[in-house]
C-alpha cells in the first residue's frame, strides 16, 4: 500500500530547495485553481477573497505576497498554506500569478 502512495506523496509534498519539478509545478497549479479559486474565484478575478490578477498584485513585493500565502492573513478567511508548500514554491506561485511562469 505504501509503495502505491509514495509517488502521490512525492508529487504533493513540498520540495525542499532546488528546482521545482514539473510534477510539483502541476500540483501547485491545481492547488491554485481548486483551493485558491474557491475563495478568489475560479478565474482569480475575486470572490470572497480579492482578485489575484497581475494588475491587482502590481506594486506588492513578492516577499509580501509569499508571506501572505505561507502565513495567511489574521482576521480574514485567508489560511496559512505553509503546511503544504515552502517559500520557494510560494514565490513560484507569485511569479505564476504575475504571468511570469
Amino acid at each position: 500500500m505504501i509503495k502505491k502512495l509514495l509517488p502521490l506523496l512525492l508529487v504533493t509534498l513540498p520540495s525542499w530547495g532546488g528546482e521545482i519539478s514539473a510534477e510539483r509545478q502541476q500540483a501547485l497549479r491545481d492547488l491554485l485553481k481548486q483551493d485558491c479559486g474557491a475563495c478568489h474565484g475560479l478565474t482569480l478575478k475575486g470572490g470572497m477573497g480579492p482578485a489575484l490578477l497581475p494588475e491587482t498584485l502590481a506594486g506588492k513585493p513578492d516577499e509580501f505576497l509569499a508571506d501572505t500565502i505561507l502565513n495567511g492573513r489574521q482576521g480574514t478567511a485567508m489560511p496559512p498554506w505553509q503546511p503544504f508548500m515552502n517559500r520557494d514554491e510560494a514565490l513560484w506561485l507569485v511569479k505564476l500569478l504575475r504571468g511570469n511562469n
